[in-house]
């Protein structure tokens, strides 16, 4: 198709998104595909990333991205492994553009997802389609409603964190395509857990309630993965303290009476 334009075109091209970029200065600018247009396209990344010195241009093409110029986006799918640099996928609550009587992901699915995404040293862009007024239905309205009061109990261990040794246990799904993978993904279960790391903490998602206690035995003591001793561990909305063993088996963690939120927990864990 970039062949097929004229320069005209990729000049139009060029000076339309250079006028977007120096009058709103985006903290993230998106093509759906490679960087166009040969030499029009690189010398607009290159004018991005001179004026918005902290944004960040994201590609679908993985050769565009092995020299650092952006940030590799999977489209509807997720990467099976951390990948070395930071990546993005980027997804919708349901169709692109705004269907009446479609079915939305639910609010699990959408943080099943995000746990994956981020402990795989990725980010989750999400799109929520509007009508024509403008305004979310009230079906998106629940869909989103859900996954702000999980991340109001649990942002600690998603903002701002890394990828920990490895990225969970359990149902990690087997190398293959990236991209429109998400269609096959079954609701991750108490058996699953996703890890993040901040500083010297580690952040693990149990990705459902596990009733009276959770166990990770990927957190044992030692093992392949030489985990040291715990010194202290936190339940993310539980005001109170909780009572944990470890030992070369696993970590086991007793859960109290209520769960603090739906769909995951997070467990904040020193001394790993």
């Amino acid at each position: 198709m970039s062949r097929l334009a004229p320069d005209s075109w990729k000049l139009l091209y060029f000076q339309r998104i250079k006028d977007l970029i120096d009058n709103y200065q985006p903290d993230l600018l998106y093509t759906d595909g490679g960087i166009p247009f040969g030499d029009y396209g690189y010398r607009l990344v290159s004018h991005y990333y001179n004026v918005v010195r902290t944004g960040v241009y994201t590609s679908k093409t993985k050769k565009d991205c092995e020299t650092g110029t952006c940030a590799l986006d999977i489209e509807r799918g997720i990467a099976n492994e951390i990948l070395p640099e930071p990546w993005q996928t980027d997804t919708c609550i349901g169709n692109w553009h705004y269907k009446k009587g479609i079915q939305y992901k639910t609010p699990k699915t959408v943080i099943d997802m995000l746990c994956d995404i981020v402990s795989r040293n990725g980010n989750l862009m999400l799109n929520f389609p509007l009508p024509n007024s403008g305004m979310p239905d009230a079906d998106e309205f629940k869909v989103l409603d859900g996954i702000t009061q999980w991340m109001s109990v649990n942002g600690e261990g998603i903002f701002g964190t890394r990828p920990w040794k490895v990225s969970g246990n359990a149902t990690v799904p087997a190398a293959g395509q990236m991209g429109f993978n998400e269609r096959n993904r079954k609701d991750l279960t108490a058996s699953d857990v996703r890890f993040t790391r901040k500083g010297s903490t580690l952040y693990a998602f149990v990705m459902g309630w596990p009733g009276k206690e959770a166990s990770i035995p990927t957190l044992a003591l030692g093992g392949r993965l030489d985990v040291g001793k715990i010194r202290n561990v936190e339940l993310l909305g539980h005001k109170g303290k909780v009572t944990f063993t470890q030992d070369e088996g696993a970590l086991k963690v007793q859960m109290p009476p209520e769960k603090p939120s739906d769909f995951a927990i997070t467990l904040k864990i020193v001394g790993a």
